[in-house]
């Protein structure tokens, strides 16, 4: 699987530089291009994802995650430049699927699982953390003990025996029937006398049943082998052992790690350590010997920070060392002269307006831009080339490490070992030397002194602004830590996988936008941005840094629909912190400004400390609300709308921060701050008809319900169009009941018994649907699609408006046309 990854991303790194580095005017081609390369990066990744977690073997697991990391970073750059081409955050491809012959399962995003593997013993110890702290401050959820008086008591203990002697009368009572029933039944077979045809009969025609029904099995199990839609017996009788076995290899793996490291290191230093040692003593005197003819004096050794006796020993004479300086004398006068011609013309030019280029680059056309993870894809690339691909592995049977490389490895660290005490005599000996040979004395304390007295004044100079900027520079990260729990602005996330929000792939978004009909996005769609937004890019620190940076994401919605499910769905894919900064959590706590700017300080600091962390907001609306309702002017909301951008501002790309606002209401805020927080807006739409059916068969069975041919899960899907997954959870729940559950044996599940509680809930009506479009439409986004959209429909009369459609026949829909 490592193999054939391998070669598919050379093959994509080879058409990259071919296609992508030429501009393209034809924007409908560079889609397809770009949706073609995210669709073979996606394979990629899944494939370099699957390898990783399976392999044991530490040193390829370090190679592929090299890779793997590049992969997901250049799928995230090939997302902006879709986003940005489309003015989308939605894209529809099935049109490019079918061509290539593919599921959209193939392209769902997949969450790596190193992300909570690598840190699984830090995160189970801050989850018991966590847990104590509650309970020491009695904000642990416990079910509280009804309290009831002596009379009480008794009474329930006189119900509950009267009742356990009633059971056992009854019980009692129903073995004496069952004895009389059978001397009954006895005296009767004996005055009749035995058949023993009939019962020659009973037992052949239970035999052939049994043997029947064993045949049946064994043929179906046939079949179904043959079809390729299960196991052999053998092999599933192997998987458990090869799990049990895999994860043994794994601790294994890890352990023999760290003592095969330390192990050869020792070898090295005793078998190498002399020779090494001997050869740069004698390689350092012959450099000194070389430069005291060439230039007539003993050269200075370099400092520490120099690289010591590693600046002597490049492969450069002398005479290469001395034609250099004079080459960066020389650039050093160049830059100053530049510089002086660069400020004579911005004086010439003031006053003179600058020249427009939109024209220029439209007319060169599209053009990808540069990448910082193509580098990163080629050196794994080069080394799984120049290592892996033609490397004999028959004689390492375990697979977990090959002492080869170690070596390789551990010799350069065992030569920076012995450099360090060469240096320090090599120093020792050319103070001799020049003293011997050219009486000069060394001055080294003096500079020395002076260095430092000038390192420290920096110092000094550097650490006031810092002390200025740290409200806490006396506490501890576990005081905050401890704090914040205490104050329930530090909660615990439930354990939620992204994979549990169900929902169906839109279908026919691509024709539908052919027809000039702007299709409402998929539940699909919603899970795939918030795997691409919020998990890859907290999970992976290589990736937060270099990849397109998202600070805040934002979740807009009618109620029940997720939201709130999705943010701890982050949490628990990323094993990240979560913050609770609701408006109606924060309501009494740190009041003030000051005591505002002290919660988000120690907040964020928190955060950055224990990354990944996710700050939540919820019904974020209220911060940036026009107007504050009178009920609401206790919970003082918007003092968070000032200051939360200046915190926004402080992370810079290596704080794996992210703020997540869910809100139901987000016409009710101010536009214009509102769309500055939060830079990426996902719209999630109530379900369609597909995700509907997919739901209500995934609610029933994880309600422990039974679906059988009298339930009509697709009347249910049909009926219950307008309403959200909320809704639907909530008819499941109360329809399967403890009681139900018991009788669904006797009693199989019907469509009927779902209808009234689904009724008496109010659905999402179409005046608020419309409501979430119209607000969508005035968004940065949703403003330039428009006017793309407008832009390409000049012909016609009129003026052309896009609609949001769901893919379904419902009956306002239908009467939806293109003006």
């Amino acid at each position: 699987m490592w193999t054939d990854a391998q070669k598919d991303l050379d093959i994509q790194l080879r058409r990259e530089r071919e296609e992508f580095l030429q501009p393209e005017k034809d924007r409908v081609k560079v889609f397809k291009m770009l949706a073609a390369s995210y669709i073979k990066y996606m394979q990629i990744f899944r494939s370099l994802e699957t390898a990783h977690d399976q392999l044991v073997h530490w040193q390829k697991r370090t190679v592929i995650r090299q890779v793997l990391d590049g992969v997901i970073g250049r799928i995230l750059e090939m997302k902006k430049e879709m986003v940005e081409l489309e003015n989308s955050e939605f894209h529809y491809i099935d049109n490019i699927l079918e061509d290539l012959k593919l599921l959209p399962e193939d392209i769902e995003v997949p969450i790596p699982r190193y992300f909570v593997k690598e840190k699984l013993e830090v995160l189970q110890q801050r989850e018991k953390t966590l847990d104590q702290i509650l309970l020491n401050a009695g904000l642990q959820t416990e079910k509280h003990v009804k309290t009831m008086t002596f009379e009480e008591a008794i009474k329930t203990i006189q119900v509950a025996e009267r009742a356990r002697q009633g059971r056992h009368r009854a019980a009692f009572m129903k073995q004496i029937y069952l004895e009389e029933k059978r001397e009954r039944q006895t005296k009767l077979q004996v005055q009749l006398g035995p058949n023993l045809d009939d019962a020659a009969t009973c037992i052949q025609k239970v035999w052939r049943g049994y043997i029947q029904c064993k045949k049946t099995e064994k043929m179906r199990e046939e079949e179904m082998i043959f079809l390729g839609m299960s196991l052999p017996p053998h092999l599933k009788a192997m998987s458990i052992s090869q799990m049990h076995a895999g994860q043994i290899n794994a601790l294994e793996g890890e352990v023999r790690e760290r003592h095969e490291e330390v192990f050869i290191k020792d070898k090295l230093r005793e078998t190498e350590g002399l020779n090494i040692k001997e050869t740069l003593q004698d390689q350092i005197g012959q450099c000194f010997i070389e430069c005291r003819h060439i230039i007539g004096k003993f050269p200075d050794y370099p400092t520490e920070e120099a690289g010591g006796s590693m600046a002597i020993l490049s492969q450069k004479t002398p005479e290469q060392v001395a034609a250099e300086l004079a080459a960066k004398k020389e650039m050093a006068l160049q830059k100053k002269a530049q510089k002086g011609k660069k400020e004579e013309g911005k004086e010439k030019m003031k006053g003179k307006k600058p020249q427009k280029t939109g024209k220029k680059e439209e007319e060169e056309g599209w053009k990808m831009a540069p990448s910082n993870f193509l580098s990163i894809m080629e050196e794994g690339n080069s080394q799984y080339k120049a290592v892996w691909q033609n490397r004999d592995e028959g004689w390492d049977f375990l697979q977990d490490h090959d002492p080869e490389l170690i070596k390789e490895e551990k010799r350069e660290e065992v030569e920076e070992e012995i450099r360090v005490q060469v240096d320090e005599l090599m120093q020792q000996k050319l103070e001799n030397l020049k003293l011997a040979v050219d009486g000069e004395k060394s001055n080294k304390q003096k500079k020395g002194r002076k260095k430092n007295e000038g390192g420290e004044k920096r110092r000094k100079k550097k650490k006031i602004p810092e002390m200025e900027e740290d409200l806490t520079p006396d506490r501890t990260i576990d005081s905050l830590y401890r704090e914040l729990v205490e104050e329930r602005l530090l909660i615990k996330a439930k354990t939620v996988n992204l994979s549990d929000y169900v929902g169906e792939y839109s279908y026919l978004g691509t024709t539908l936008r052919q027809v000039d009909i702007e299709p409402m996005p998929s539940l699909a769609d919603v899970r795939q941005l918030i795997a691409l937004y919020g998990i890859l890019p907290l999970g992976s620190q290589t990736v937060h840094e270099k990849a397109p940076l998202v600070k805040a994401l934002l979740l807009a919605g009618p109620a029940g629909v997720g939201k709130k499910m999705l943010v701890h769905a982050i949490c628990t894919e990323t094993g990240a912190n979560l913050f609770n900064l609701s408006p109606s959590n924060i309501t009494g706590k740190y009041p003030g400004k000051n005591g505002l700017q002290m919660m988000l300080h120690m907040v964020f600091k928190v955060a950055k400390q224990l990354q990944p962390s996710v700050v939540w907001i919820g019904d974020t609306e209220k911060i940036f609300s026009k107007a504050v309702p009178k009920a609401e002017e206790e919970m003082n909301a918007k003092r968070l709308e000032k200051i939360l951008p200046k915190f926004l501002k402080a992370l810079k790309a290596q704080d794996r921060v992210l703020l997540v606002g869910t809100t139901n209401r987000p016409f009710d805020a101010n536009l214009k701050p509102f769309c500055k927080v939060y830079q990426k807006i996902i719209l999630i739409p109530r379900p369609d008809y597909a995700s509907r059916f997919v739901l209500w068969k995934h609610i029933i069975l994880q309600n422990g319900g039974v679906i059988t041919n009298l339930l009509n899960v697709s009347c249910l899907a049909k009926v219950s169009d307008g309403f959200t997954q909320g809704h639907i959870v909530q008819a499941v729940q109360a329809a399967l009941s403890e009681l139900r559950l018991l009788q669904m044996t006797r009693k199989p599940l019907r469509t009927a018994e779902f209808m009234t509680s689904l009724a008496r809930q109010d659905p999402v009506y179409k005046e608020e649907e419309e409501t979430f479009k119209v607000w969508y439409a005035k968004t940065p986004l949703g403003k330039a699609r428009i006017g793309a959209l407008a832009g390409n429909k000049k012909a016609g009369k009129g003026t052309w408006k896009p609609q949001l459609v769901y893919l379904q026949t419902t009956p306002w829909v239908q009467g939806v046309t293109k003006r």
